[in-house]
């Protein structure tokens, strides 16, 4: 699956932080910083060590990306809060989040951000399935996104086709928001729940998905399955709770 080497450039005049929460990735971290500061230059690059047992921190650091390594690993939700309370303490206009294992494409980083920067959009979510890019998801797992998806879409009224995306972009509001407020679980899908809740406007745009750099997925068709109808249980709790 080919890759674009250059992207346009984004606007110095713009704070831009890129949040790469990591578990494990040595393997791949420091190919992801690379990647992101050859596409994104501008960008300052945020590791977030979820409690890491092998050298992903070094390796970010030596990259030359900001690490922050928490003391254990809380998982995805509490790894991207806390990048999110640093975007909105060092006054980051923009936090975009991206994988640490090289799935994402950081030359994408600029599709991401545009319709923030024009004021289209308070979330932009990059979806693997707005178009055929020729990702191939697995069968069992691919009927799961399929239905969190359409239940989401129908609980917010609005399409999405990607809820599990981890490559996204907020502006300053949904930071500030982010800071105070976000899901532990299972962010990616009860977050978007949460924004639309929020009234915060948000907005799909494909992208391409790459394989890993390295190491294996320990996702499979029927973890997929187990996650969705988890996922599902608190997205309809957390619709009893009230947005702040």
């Amino acid at each position: 699956m080919g890759r674009r080497e250059e992207a346009a450039h984004l606007p110095f005049a713009v704070k831009i932080l890129v949040i790469i929460p990591a578990y494990n990735e040595a393997d791949n971290i420091g190919e992801v910083i690379g990647r992101v500061r050859n596409s994104a230059p501008e960008a300052d690059v945020l590791v977030i060590d979820d409690g890491s047992t092998d050298a992903t921190a070094a390796i970010a650091q030596e990259a030359g990306a900001l690490v922050v390594s928490l003391p254990h690993n809380l998982g995805i939700g509490g790894a991207m809060q806390t990048g999110y309370i640093f975007a909105a303490e060092m006054g980051y206009d923009i936090a975009v989040q991206i994988d640490g294992d090289g799935q994402h494409d950081p030359a994408e980083i600029a599709e991401i951000v545009t319709p923030l920067l024009a004021g289209q959009a308070d979330v932009v979510i990059g979806s693997r399935y707005v178009e055929d890019r020729g990702y191939i998801t697995p069968f069992l797992r691919r009927i799961g996104i399929f239905v969190l998806a359409s239940i989401v879409s129908l609980i917010i009224r609005q399409r999405v086709t990607d809820t599990t995306s981890g490559f996204r972009a907020v502006n300053r509001r949904v930071i500030e928001f982010c800071a105070r407020e976000y899901p532990r679980d299972y962010p990616e899908p009860e977050s978007v729940v949460l924004f639309r809740r929020a009234g915060f406007r948000v907005r799909e745009i494909p992208v391409t998905m790459n394989p890993r750099y390295g190491g294996q997925s320990s996702i499979t068709p029927w973890r997929s399955f187990y996650y969705m109808v988890k996922v599902l249980l608190a997205i309809f709790i957390g619709l009893l709770r009230r947005v702040p």
